[in-house]
């Protein structure tokens, strides 16, 4: 059985608080969670979860703890944690996943906010009370407070032999109206990922197939796709210093989460950008041989600022939109 949730916090008067649910059920607090539904992320789980149980929309930050463990029936349970905090009312990330009905009264009864010593004491479940301190851990470290890129490659395109089209377009705009394949499937199975991470800001390649990856969510969020000439496959061969740029400066956006997609061979220089900005245990994440990022997936960066002002990557994770879900 998979199942995801999410620790939601919030700093007040200094100190850290985290939201809590209690289950009539089982009588117990715990942190929101549940269990996959058909053809769902996990990621996308984690706040339909959070939303279901607490009210709260959330966008989710890095990555935590999974936790398994054997129900009473022998079932093995695999639960995925992330960080959250809750979402801007604003933000173009709520249109994308419409309304979220609540739980009833005899699944859920009780949602506080609590600060941590209070939780300590409130939590029934030593693997809660486990993920509890690896959060206040982060944020002891100053690396819970952070900001994301969502960086993307675009879905399957059509094959260059059958779009190639020599007489009548010149080889760029080829590439560039190159669109991708008849099904759309993994585009739109982008967008609650996309919506899941809070993204409020997307950065394109203006040629169609990357344009066409994003259009989903970009609908489905009421925002407008904002184009970089200098993530093109052609802008890059020819100066790749300014889509090291356009990278850079990504990473350091801290206003909200920023989704960018760009092209395989554009990749290499992507990668080389984000690797100066993770330390050494998380270079592993960073992918550094072809094709880097399969179509269509993505890599989440989350970022933070460090002791004396360094900006920092302090969680690198990578997902794939699923077609049949349960990924």
């Amino acid at each position: 059985m998979r199942a995801a949730g999410a620790l939601v916090w919030r700093e007040k008067g200094g100190d850290l608080q985290v939201l809590l649910v209690h289950r009539p059920r089982y009588d117990d607090w715990s942190f929101p969670k549940g269990k996959l539904e058909s053809g769902e992320s996990l990621c996308a789980c984690a706040v339909r979860e959070v939303a279901e149980e607490t009210g709260v929309q959330v966008r989710l930050e890095q990555p935590l703890e999974t936790v398994r463990y054997r129900l009473g029936d022998g079932t093995r349970k695999e639960v995925r944690y992330w960080a959250a905090r809750e979402l801007d009312r604003g933000s173009p990330a709520l249109a994308a996943r419409g309304r979220i009905p609540r739980a009833s009264r005899s699944e859920i009864d009780g949602v506080q906010w609590m600060g941590v010593k209070e939780a300590r004491k409130r939590l029934d479940h030593a693997i809660d009370r486990d993920l509890l301190g690896s959060l206040v851990d982060l944020w002891e470290d100053d690396k819970l407070d952070t900001w994301t890129l969502v960086l993307v490659r675009h879905a399957r395109a059509v094959k260059r032999s059958v779009w190639n089209r020599p007489k009548k377009r010149t080889a760029e705009q080829d590439e560039a109206t190159r669109p991708l394949t008849g099904d759309h499937g993994r585009a739109r199975a982008l967008a609650p990922i996309l919506a899941a991470y809070g993204v409020g800001r997307a950065i394109s390649s203006p040629w169609r197939r990357c344009c066409d990856t994003m259009a989903p969510y970009c609908r489905a969020a009421g925002l407008n796709l904002e184009l970089e000439p200098a993530i093109t496959e052609h802008a890059h061969a020819k100066a790749p210093k300014a889509t090291r740029k356009v990278v850079e400066r990504a990473l350091r956006m801290r206003e909200g989460p920023v989704a960018l997609c760009t092209h395989r061979p554009v990749l290499p220089a992507v990668m080389d950008v984000v690797a100066e900005y993770a330390p050494g245990k998380l270079l592993r994440s960073v992918p550094n041989r072809d094709p880097w990022l399969k179509t269509g997936e993505i890599m989440v960066i989350h970022m933070a600022r460090r002791p004396h002002g360094k900006i920092r990557a302090v969680a690198i994770e990578k997902q794939r939109p699923s077609l049949t879900g349960g990924r």
